[in-house]
C-alpha cells in the first residue's frame, strides 16, 4: 500500500476508533460496541506501527523527535 493510501486507511480506522468511543460514552453497557471499539483500536496500533516503520512518524513525540531530518526532503524526491 502506498503512503497516501495508508494515511486515507488509517483516518478511517481512527475515525471509526473516535466515534465508537463517544457512542460508548452514552451507551457503556453494549457489549458490540465494546468489541468493535477494540478491534478498531488494535487495527489502528497495527496501521500506525506499520505506516511509521515505512514511512515515518505520524505525530510529534511519540518517536525519536530527529527522525523528519533523515533523507529524502520533499524536493530530493523526483518530480
Amino acid at each position: 500500500m502506498n503512503r497516501e493510501k495508508m494515511l486515507i486507511r488509517l483516518s478511517a480506522v481512527q475515525f471509526a476508533m473516535w466515534e465508537m468511543r463517544v457512542y460508548l460514552d452514552t451507551h457503556n453497557g453494549c457489549p458490540e460496541a465494546h468489541k468493535l471499539y477494540e478491534k478498531y483500536t488494535a487495527e489502528y496500533k497495527v496501521l500506525k506501527k506499520e505506516f511509521e516503520e515505512k514511512f515515518g512518524p505520524i505525530t510529534l513525540g511519540e518517536n525519536n523527535s530527529d527522525e523528519w531530518l533523515k533523507d529524502p526532503w520533499p524536493w530530493d524526491n523526483d518530480c
